[in-house]
């Protein structure tokens, strides 16, 4: 990949090979944000800052936090590119599943090491388009907590090249609501783009070492761009999930061994 961001004829081949992965659907990607934005303003007040933020062309990764069920749709509809989203595998079911399919979602296994996600997200890299991840895994607090925060926005970012630019979601939940409550209807709702980070290429192979620097350097720049969204907004973040309503397991399973 090029200073540039451009994507080189041979990156398929490199490690983790990706030329023979297919790319995500965009069927349903493209023609259904529109709409969707109408429909979604008609009971919210939505609010999008820094959006200029995002490149408009080449790879990119947007990193957010997660307070809330609707963060993962709000990334997809608002955001100024149309976005390849890593998802939990336990939605790809039904209707639901197919249409999330046709979307161009990502299903990630977030209980095991999941190579097959990982490949798709680099494709999508590789192809110039826009990868979503939730770097604390499952919905919370929405503090970006290290402890909290897992290794595989930095482990793309490290074998693309691409630039991460950090979303910061407030107002998707109410203060002591459960993880699954929507906003309260007519609420404002913010999504702030901060500025990128990004890190060269490194080669295979990479060490969990470089991973787990690399994500403590993407933690600490991410957490600088939600005090400014805070400031920017005059919004706090909703706080802990109620008791009783803990996260669903620990999805991390870091895809830095060597790949």
């Amino acid at each position: 990949m090029s200073a540039s961001g451009s994507v080189t004829p041979l990156a398929g081949a490199a490690l983790p090979r990706t030329d023979q992965v297919p790319l995500p659907a965009r069927f349903l990607l493209h023609p259904l944000r529109p709409p969707a934005r109408m429909l979604l303003r008609s009971r919210y007040e939505i609010r999008v800052h820094g959006a200029e933020q995002v490149p408009a062309s080449g790879p990119v990764i947007l990193a957010a936090n997660h307070i809330g069920v609707i963060d993962g749709p709000l990334l997809a509809i608002f955001s100024p590119r149309p976005v390849h989203a890593l998802t939990k595998i336990e939605m790809f079911a039904g209707r639901l599943g197919r249409f999330l399919t046709w979307s161009g979602q990502i299903p990630l296994d977030r209980f095991h090491y999941d190579p097959a996600a990982i490949k798709s997200c680099i494709a999508v890299l590789r192809a110039g388009r826009v990868a979503g991840i939730f770097p604390e895994g499952t919905r919370g607090a929405g503090d970006l907590d290290l402890a909290r925060f897992h290794h595989g926005a930095a482990y793309l970012a490290l074998v693309t090249g691409a630039p991460v630019v950090p979303v910061t979601f407030l107002g998707t939940r109410a203060p002591g609501a459960p993880g699954s409550a929507l906003p309260p209807r007519a609420g404002g709702v913010d999504m702030v783009y901060g500025s990128p980070f990004q890190v060269p290429p490194h080669a295979w192979p990479r060490s969990r070492e470089q991973v787990a620097q690399t994500t403590a350097l993407l933690q600490a720049h991410m957490s600088v761009c939600l005090d400014r969204a805070r400031d920017l907004t005059g919004r706090a973040l909703p706080g802990p999930l109620p008791e009783g309503d803990e996260p669903d397991g620990d999805p991390d399973r870091a895809p830095g061994r060597g790949a």
